[in-house]
């Protein structure tokens, strides 16, 4: 785990992601991707700036294609943001920090 990100893998997603309650963002990712890149630290600040009210997570997709595909995840980068669970909302392609924050804004405390 990096900077409050946790890795997580087609085995372990049910118990880091799905079986976790409050909210979760998931980034599902891979090391070809260039607007990946450019969004992971924006991911490590909000990790840092969100601990302890949002569980951020990382899926290499070509590493774990189980969970891409049971997600439907078709293009990289995805967010998929669950509250106890439950998949809330998708964001697709690079973000700007500003828009993913108020995104999870609307979920904490909901």
């Amino acid at each position: 785990m990096q900077n409050n990100i946790v890795e997580v893998t087609d085995a372990s997603f049910d118990t880091d992601v799905l079986q976790q309650s409050g909210v979760v963002l998931v980034d599902f990712w891979a090391e070809w991707c260039g607007p990946c890149k450019a969004l992971a630290p924006i991911l490590a600040d909000l990790a840092n700036d969100y601990e302890g009210e949002v569980r951020v997570a990382k899926v290499n997709a070509d590493d774990n294609p189980g969970s891409s595909e049971r997600f439907s995840v078709r293009g990289l980068p995805s967010m998929l943001v669950f509250v106890d669970g439950i998949e809330q909302e998708r964001l697709l392609g690079a973000i700007s920090k500003t828009r993913l924050a108020a995104t999870l804004d609307k979920y904490i405390g909901a």
